[in-house]
């Protein structure tokens, strides 16, 4: 849906590199783009290119993350039996090297096949891996993680339209700032780009815009963890604004943001005025018990509410992370929080996760230092499947309650609420029947998570993991074919169904009136009388610390 802002970032740093000539004056550099999530790696074709140009280049494998890791590993290895120097980076890479030793997870088959390892980000880095490789001296390991540069300046992230055509509304990504400072256990991302934040400026963001303008692209996904934390924010908010309302670029934006952004006076009404349409809230769980043991203190249930309707009052689509697999988790206190956000929270789309220990991540070193058992199967490690023994459920319990989640969240019922909800709040019905047809069909259609899925998916026989038979064509085409056409049935089905809905709510008269639990305004009451407070592990105790600290911060004062 959203093209790689890791592909992004280093085709701007390579497109600089060919600029400023850092092979030297005589020899240019020619930047290939290829999105394995919507274009074939034809490596083929590739070997003969560069049989062509007397093997001198180099393949990078950009962003890998550990599920990436071992298909990774399947592309490079006819490069590396041609002798082609190969490098890779990404999540998988530096989370191992800043969290485990030099061999864990799988880096030693990097140095088995002679794969140049990049552990960090390539600002400013990038030059010297190029100039190694074009005279023959890659080294195995480039390791810049205790050193991350300022992105204040570098070249910014940007691929040609030709590269983004086959994503979803021809959208393009970005990162405004990179690092968080919190140390939520299950991320990755604290360990990768630090806990320091580094931003880019408004005048970055500015040229970066303008750069996607002059190829008719204006929807961008800012891909920081957390926008709200991001202390250039307002700033470069003001410049969207600018553009958007100056110079009519009719921006479209989806931001990342905490639960507690609503507190920060004027973000949310600016956001709106720059272009958000999307948001997306680590909102992560609703039990405080689960969000302590994670190290997710920030999240505060009590405030949900009041931050979710405080976008809905701008019209903006809220969008939630949920992770299932916490300590207190087990499939009826899942089924149970679920009801719950349903009748009480105005989110429109929810992403269910299950809990993994990524490496790069505390959970993971925590467990590894331990010797807990962790799948030994790097595919699975994409928050979509289980990879380690829980407390209160079984392997099959935790995988069938992921499954279930999405039947039990997306059903006719709730999506027609939805809906409801849209149309009485201002946010856009067109949008939100797009991103709902996804969310409530590529899990039980395709068994992928909906930002992994596409409109139709591609498959070759002579393409599979080398370890496995290819299969009988007489066998693989029918099966292909029929599978395709009925998956496209349910499909059109859900689409057609969604639509009608969403015409027939919105011409009938008072729709726009529409109230129901969730839309209701934050009450004093409400921890007495919501679910979200009185039947969630550790809500009760939740509201007793809000007041208690109201009550040391403001004595004398009701509450």
């Amino acid at each position: 849906m959203i093209p790689s802002n890791s592909l992004a970032a280093l085709y701007g740093i390579a497109l600089d590199c060919a600029d400023r000539e850092v092979l030297g004056a005589d020899i240019a550099i020619d930047i290939t783009v290829i999105d394995e999530t919507n274009t074939r790696v034809n490596i083929p074709m590739l070997l003969d290119q560069f049989r062509r140009n007397d093997n001198f280049g180099m393949v990078a494998l950009i962003g890998v993350q550990s599920n990436q890791y071992p298909r990774a590993l399947d592309i490079a290895r006819p490069f590396r039996d041609a002798s082609l120097p190969v490098a890779m980076g990404g999540f998988h890479v530096s989370g191992c090297l800043a969290m485990l030793d030099g061999s864990a997870v799988g880096l030693d088959a990097c140095r088995k096949m002679g794969i140049a390892m990049f552990a960090g980000e390539a600002e400013g880095r990038l030059e010297t891996v190029l100039r190694d490789a074009a005279s023959g001296q890659l080294q195995s390991l480039y390791n810049f993680m205790n050193d991350l540069p300022s992105i204040d300046g570098a070249p910014v992230p940007f691929l040609p339209k030709r590269y983004i055509e086959h994503t979803l509304g021809l959208s393009a990504s970005f990162d405004a700032g990179r690092g968080c400072p919190y140390q939520c256990s299950f991320c990755t991302i604290i360990n990768v780009q630090g806990r320091k934040s580094r931003f880019r400026s408004a005048d970055d963001v500015e040229k970066l815009v303008r750069l996607n303008w002059a190829h008719g692209i204006h929807k961008f996904f800012i891909t920081d963890d957390n926008f709200a934390r991001n202390k250039e924010w307002e700033a470069i908010f003001d410049r969207l604004i600018a553009l958007k309302e100056k110079e009519a670029i009719p921006l479209g934006l989806m931001i990342q943001v905490d639960t507690l952004c609503h507190r920060i006076e004027n973000f949310i009404e600016k956001a709106k005025r720059a272009g958000v349409t999307r948001v997306f809230i680590g909102l992560e769980n609703v039990n405080p018990d689960n969000l302590i043991a994670a190290k997710k203190a920030q999240n505060k249930i009590t405030e949900y509410r009041k931050m979710l309707l405080a976008w809905k009052e701008q019209g903006i689509m809220t969008l939630a992370g949920y992770i299932l697999g916490f300590p207190a988790d087990t499939p009826e206190t899942i089924r149970r929080d679920i009801a719950i956000i349903q009748e009480e929270l105005p989110i429109d789309v929810i992403e269910f996760f299950c809990l993994t220990p990524l490496p790069g991540s505390e959970d993971h070193q925590a467990l590894w230092k331990s010797g807990v058992e962790m799948d030994a199967d790097l595919n699975i490690y994409d928050v979509e499947h289980v990879c380690t023994a829980h407390a209160k459920m079984t392997k099959r319990e935790w995988e069938a309650i992921y499954r279930e989640a999405w039947l039990l969240y997306y059903t006719p019922k709730h999506m027609k609420t939805l809906l409801r909800r849209a149309i009485a709040t201002g946010v856009p019905v067109g949008s939100l029947v797009k991103v709902l047809i996804a969310f409530a069909t590529m899990v039980p259609l395709e068994h992928v998570h909906p930002l992994q899925s596409g409109i139709l998916r591609l498959k070759r026989r002579s393409e599979r993991r080398p370890e496995l038979p290819q299969e009988n064509p007489l066998i693989f085409w029918p099966r292909f074919v029929c599978g395709t056409l009925a998956k496209h049935v349910i499909l059109a089905a859900t689409i057609v169904r969604l639509v009608s809905t969403g015409f027939l709510i919105s011409q009938s008269p008072g729709s726009r009136k529409y109230m129901d639990r969730a839309l209701m305004p934050v009450g004093a009451d409400d921890e007495e009388k919501l679910d979200l407070f009185t039947r969630t592990t550790g809500g009760s105790a939740a509201v007793k610390h809000v007041k208690k600290i109201a009550r040391l911060t403001h004595p004398g004062r009701a509450i």
